[in-house]
C-alpha cells in the first residue's frame, strides 16, 4: 500500500502526547538528569510487574544502570521503581486475543506496552521500523497507529533470505496489517521516497547487526533523520555490552555499547532527547549471547538499553 496522509508540518496531538509523556514517564533527558532523592522513585522508569529492580535513566555512555544513586550489581537494592503509565490504545493492542500465540509468548520478555508507551506511540501516526524481521513489533505498531496511520517494515535482501521472508510474508497478509507498506530495501537506502514527515522510526533489539553487516550506518542515520519530521523521533532498543566493549561483541554476543550507539546517532545531527530504564537488568553480566536462537532460557532477560533521540524541528 501507499500512505495516503500528506505532510503535516503541526502535529497539535503529538506535541501534547509527548508533553504528557515526558511528564508521566519517568525518564532523564540528556541535559536534565538529576538523581532522584532518596526513598523517590522519580527518574525511574520500569516494566511494571518485571520483579526486577531496575535502576534509574543514565546518562548515554556511562554504561551502567545506576539504581537511586548505586552502581547497579553493587548489591545494594535499588528504590522499587515506578510504572510506566500504559495508554488505553496500546494496553488494547498488545491485549488483542487475535494477536499470535508465539508473539504473546514474547511479552514477558519483551514489555512491548511500556515500550511503545515510552515512545509515545499513538493513534494516526506514521511510523517506520528497521529490520522488522518477522514483524513482531511492526504489528503491534500498525494495530496502535491505526487507519489512519502507515508503519513502513524495513528489510534487506539479506535478511528476507536469511531469517524473515516466510513469516514477514505471512504476517503482511494477515487482517488488518494493510497500512503496513512493506519496504524490502537496503539499509543505507531503508525507506521508499514516499516516507516522509515520518512521526517515529524504531530499531528494536537490532542495530548491533548493523556492525557486523557492515551497512554504512552514517548513511542510514542520514536518510532517516531527512524522512522524519522536524521533532520527530529515532528510538533504538538494544542488548548492552559490559562497559567499555564498545562495538566488539556485536556478532559474538549481539550486544553494543550504547555510547557507540549514542555516537553514531548524534554524528547525524540528531539530539539524545530521553533515555529509559525499565530494561535494565543489573544481574545480566553482559557475557552471554543474547541473540534469540543462543539465549535459551535467558531469552527476554538481558540487560537493555532506550535511547530516544529527536530531529531538531
Amino acid at each position: 500500500m501507499q500512505s495516503k496522509m500528506s505532510p503535516r508540518p503541526v502535529r497539535p496531538w503529538v506535541l501534547a502526547l509527548t508533553a504528557a509523556a515526558l511528564l508521566a514517564v519517568p525518564a532523564c533527558k540528556k541535559d536534565e538528569a538529576k538523581a532522584p532523592a532518596a526513598g523517590s522513585a522519580a527518574g525511574t522508569a520500569a516494566a511494571a510487574g518485571t520483579g526486577s529492580a531496575a535502576g534509574t535513566a543514565t546518562t548515554a555512555g556511562s554504561g551502567t544502570a545506576a539504581g537511586s544513586g548505586t552502581a547497579a550489581g553493587s548489591g545494594t537494592a535499588a528504590t522499587p521503581p515506578a510504572a510506566i503509565p500504559i495508554p488505553p490504545a496500546i494496553q488494547a493492542a498488545v491485549d488483542s486475543p487475535d494477536r499470535p500465540e508465539a508473539d504473546r509468548a514474547l511479552d514477558a520478555g519483551r514489555h512491548p506496552a511500556e515500550i511503545l508507551a515510552f515512545l509515545g506511540v499513538a493513534p494516526g501516526m506514521k511510523v517506520a521500523e528497521l529490520m522488522a524481521g518477522g514483524g513482531y513489533t511492526s504489528e503491534l505498531l500498525a494495530r496502535v497507529v491505526g487507519a489512519d496511520g502507515t508503519v513502513y517494515g524495513e528489510n534487506s535482501k539479506f535478511v528476507l533470505e536469511k531469517f524473515a521472508e516466510k513469516a514477514w510474508s505471512e504476517r503482511l497478509a494477515r487482517p488488518g496489517l494493510e497500512r503496513v507498506v512493506r519496504a524490502d530495501r537496503e539499509l543505507e537506502d531503508p525507506l521508499p521516497p514516499e516516507a516522509k514527515d515520518l512521526d517515529l522510526v524504531v530499531a528494536h533489539l537490532v542495530y548491533h547487526d548493523f556492525y557486523w553487516m557492515e551497512a554504512d550506518r552514517a548513511k542510514m542515520n542520514a536518510a532517516i533523520f531527512a524522512a522524519l519530521a522536524p521533532g520527530g523521533q529515532y528510538a533504538i532498543i538494544d542488548h548492552a555490552a559490559a562497559p567499555g566493549a564498545g562495538a566488539t561483541a556485536v556478532k559474538t554476543l549481539h550486544r553494543i555499547e550504547e555510547s557507540e550507539v549514542v555516537k553514531d546517532v548524534e554524528a547525524a545531527g540528531f539530539v539524545l532527547d530521553r533515555e529509559g530504564d525499565f530494561l535494565r537488568n543489573p544481574d545480566d553480566h553482559h557475557d552471554w549471547n543474547a541473540a534469540p536462537g543462543a539465549s535459551g532460557d535467558k531469552r527476554g532477560t538481558s540487560d537493555r538499553f532506550v535511547l530516544v533521540f529527536r530531529k531538531p524541528a
